[in-house]
């Protein structure tokens, strides 16, 4: 059996009323960014340093400034 209801027939469908995302789904992609990768320098300061010292390298490299 073929459906014929297309994949926008179901956003039109109305959801509960009253019925609000629950807070734990807030979506924060900057400071968990942030958060993370504090959290990993802590953890793992040789890594952080090196990949500090890797792109500062390639961009003093690449923008020549003397």
């Amino acid at each position: 059996m073929v459906s014929t209801m297309h994949p926008t027939d179901s956003a039109t469908i109305p959801s509960p009323a009253g019925r609000q995302p629950a807070p734990s789904h807030d979506l924060r992609p900057a400071p968990d960014l942030v958060a993370y990768a504090s959290e990993y320098a802590r953890q793992r300061p040789d890594v952080v340093a090196l990949w500090c010292f890797g792109i500062g390298f390639m961009l003093g490299w690449k923008l020549k400034p003397w």
